[in-house]
């Protein structure tokens, strides 16, 4: 299960649970069996410049090559920039969960 975390500067009007569905529907159109991903969002109310830095992170998969996160960045900065109607400056960066990292569902009953 991927992971989108949102930090930016509180003065970018943008919509962020829209932007969280629209990461992961990218993710899912570049590896259909990646499952729902977990989003969450940070608006810093304290900042210098107008800014935004989307981090991706995914689960360490042999198809999941070079060549799939090269594709996956392009097309994650199109789409979250195009949900951006002011300039600032723009970071991205995809990693990859190691051997040490978990997910699975707690579920209580």
């Amino acid at each position: 299960m991927p992971h989108a975390e949102l930090k930016y500067s509180a003065d970018l009007p943008i919509d962020a649970p829209a932007i969280l569905q629209a990461i992961e529907e990218t993710i899912q159109k570049h590896d259909a069996g990646s499952g729902s991903c977990k989003g969450r969002s940070y608006p810093a109310l304290h900042f210098h410049h107008s800014h935004m830095l989307v981090e991706v992170a995914l689960l360490t998969k042999p198809h999941r090559d070079q060549a799939f996160s090269d594709a996956l960045m392009v097309d994650l900065e199109s789409v979250v920039k195009s949900y951006i109607p002011v300039s600032c400056y723009f970071s991205l960066e995809i990693s990859y969960s190691g051997d040490t990292y978990m997910t699975n569902m707690h579920t209580v009953e």
